[in-house]
């Protein structure tokens, strides 16, 4: 599987577009960012592609007024997240408009169990 990777400016943006909030976490995920709360994430960069986690009724929104893009590698898109549509790609205030609802909506799920580490070997 290719997993793109994205250039700095990619990077940048991504992080210029996420709020900035005490409880936001961005971390690399396979050569990517995430942006996390609670230990959910609610928005991922795919290469040049910005993916969100967004309640039913914004994802319908959003469905409604653009064509969004499956998130995630070809074929193997990650279920409950959808990419910003490309027409949005520069425009960044609307962008960061629906990466908040995409926080606002994960930051009610329950937080994420952290993963017991495996003893050293």
């Amino acid at each position: 599987m290719q997993i793109p990777k994205p250039s700095d400016a990619d990077k940048d943006r991504f992080r210029a577009v996420v709020p900035e909030n005490p409880d936001v976490v961005v971390k690399p995920m396979f050569g990517n960012l995430g942006a996390f709360v609670n230990g959910n994430m609610f928005a991922g960069l795919f290469g040049p592609m910005i993916g969100v986690k967004l309640s039913d009724a914004d994802r319908e929104a959003l469905e409604a007024a653009h064509q969004t893009l499956p998130f995630g590698p070809e074929g193997r898109a990650m279920g409950g997240y959808v990419g910003l549509p490309e027409a949005l790609s520069d425009k960044d205030e609307q962008t960061a408009e629906w990466i908040e609802k995409a926080f606002e909506y994960v930051a009610t799920l329950p937080p994420k169990a952290a993963k017991p580490r495996s003893p050293k070997k």
